[in-house]
């Protein structure tokens, strides 16, 4: 589960690195920022899958099961995904992940 966690820090540090200074506005003028994100969002609800439901109880905050169906539905329906979500799941979302990650790990 270690390196799970570790991917997910990971992918986390790449998102704040591809929007560091961007506005909303900038990242929806911007496929290629776009497209980076919502790579790095498949490879965080990879790692959530593979970790299973183990977090889902510790951790509700974080609602992993919903991460997880994220993933899918970045992987499977491609076409409909709505890039003000992927804003959303990359600015909102993901400091409680990153939270929980390091909470796992014992790291502060």
């Amino acid at each position: 589960m270690v390196r799970r966690l570790r991917d997910i820090l990971d992918n986390v540090a790449r998102i704040r690195r591809h929007l560091d200074g961007l506005s909303l506005e900038a990242f929806l003028d911007d496929e290629k920022t776009q497209d980076a994100v919502e790579r790095c969002l498949e490879r965080i609800a990879e790692a959530a899958r593979k970790i299973g439901d183990v977090l889902d109880r510790k951790h509700p905050e974080v609602e992993f099961q919903k991460l997880r169906q994220f993933g899918s539905v970045l992987r499977h329906d491609y076409d409909g995904v709505d890039a003000d979500l992927v804003w959303i799941a990359a600015t909102k979302r993901l400091p409680l992940l990153e939270a929980a990650c390091h909470a796992e790990l014992g790291e502060p």
